[in-house]
């Protein structure tokens, strides 16, 4: 019998973790408010109309988005699956059935080279799941809207694939500008903006026909995929569970989840959220300036989410490559974002992290910091 008394960590024996890394997948995404919670615990008994729980969804995503329509799928890589197949198949059955046999059908997505991205799946595969071919515009560094116009100019191109990411390192493009070369052309634009919720109205704004968000991300909702944007595109979306988008379904969970989460962020005064978030940031700065071996800088996000993260920079003769695997290595175990780790610096994300986990992380850094000197000081026994 199980004991209701352990929670699931001591009950099947697994590691709890500090999570000053992000929205990041391997260590579970996010925390669901207790709200979301209860709403998917008193979905999973029930029995519903499936098509009309995703119309209630495509319903609250659209109020809360502006879009037109909203649906929902397993996760962000399979929203660029479906709605790459979406554009090559639409709504028409034989050609759903078909797929990934795009013959007959424009099957190639134009995707710039700088816009692809390595989420632990590459954004390429996801696209080529859907049996579409993908043509790349520019280079690594920078894409330009001549660059895109240049193959969007081609035969077969079913849709542009813009990415709105963190990850994207190389010169910003113009995404307005990039969906009206799209547009020109007579050709839908998609955008994968995954970590980007809070500013779905925003991706919305551009004209994209549609704009992919993860539900888990900073919704904070069981795990999803939302594509929201026209009804057109939309809806031959949701046909996609007829073929290959079948294995890749919401669930009834997943659906009354996202529901809820819609309903709190809309209720949600994002002002005091947003402040909230600073002031945790710029005290978690003030502090962990003053530990000896580091410095601490606020940074922006730099895709213009509302928030902001701490850069911590280690002086000469610390290594942060070491100093991050230390943190992981300790108990509780703490992952930060390693990116510019091999220049010298770590960045936090404290938007789940409460008063404890915040203190517990600013003792470990001193911690390890202070060890570190200390082994580095240390000559050689003779």
């Amino acid at each position: 019998m199980v004991n209701r008394t352990m929670g699931t960590h001591e009950r099947h024996r697994l590691t709890e973790v500090i999570n000053a890394r992000g929205t990041f997948t391997p260590l579970g995404v996010s925390r669901s408010s207790a709200t979301v919670a209860a709403a998917v615990a008193e979905a999973l008994p029930e029995f519903f109309a499936m098509e009309e729980l995703a119309d209630r969804v495509s319903e609250a995503i659209a109020h809360a988005t502006g879009a037109q329509a909203g649906a929902l799928t397993h996760c962000t890589s399979a929203s660029i699956t479906l709605t790459v197949a979406a554009a090559m198949a639409g709504s028409d059955p034989d050609r759903i059935a078909a797929l990934p046999d795009t013959t007959d059908m424009h099957n190639r997505v134009v995707l710039p080279a700088c816009h692809v991205i390595d989420y632990g799946q590459s954004s390429l595969q996801a696209i080529r799941l859907a049996g579409a071919s993908v043509v790349l515009a520019g280079d690594e560094n920078r894409c330009s809207i001549d660059d895109l116009d240049d193959e969007l100019a081609g035969n077969d191109v079913t849709c542009l694939l813009l990415t709105s990411s963190r990850l994207v390192h190389a010169e910003p493009i113009d995404l307005i500008a990039a969906v009206r070369a799209a547009h020109r052309r007579g050709v839908p634009a998609i955008i994968d903006g995954a970590a980007q919720f809070p500013r779905t109205a925003d991706l919305v704004a551009t004209g994209a026909d549609a704009v992919l968000i993860s539900g888990q991300k900073y919704l904070a909702a069981p795990t999803a995929g939302l594509v929201v944007g026209t009804q057109r595109l939309v809806r031959a979306v949701r046909a996609q569970e007829k073929g290959i988008g079948r294995g890749m379904k919401p669930t009834k969970e997943a659906m009354a989840g996202v529901l809820a989460a819609l309903e709190e962020w809309q209720a949600m005064d994002r002002a005091k959220w947003e402040a909230d978030q600073a002031a945790k940031v710029a005290a978690f700065v003030q502090a962990a300036d003053k530990l000896p071996g580091l410095s601490a800088t606020d940074l922006p996000d730099p895709t213009g989410l509302p928030l902001s993260r701490v850069a911590i920079s280690v002086d000469d003769g610390i290594d942060a490559v070491v100093l991050a695997s230390r943190l992981e290595a300790g108990h509780p175990p703490i992952y930060v974002i390693t990116d510019q780790a091999a220049a010298g610096v770590l960045v936090l994300e404290l938007v789940p992290l409460d008063e404890d986990e915040l203190e517990v992380l600013l003792t470990r850094l001193g911690i390890e910091v202070q060890a570190m000197e200390i082994r580095a000081t240390e000559k050689p026994p003779a």
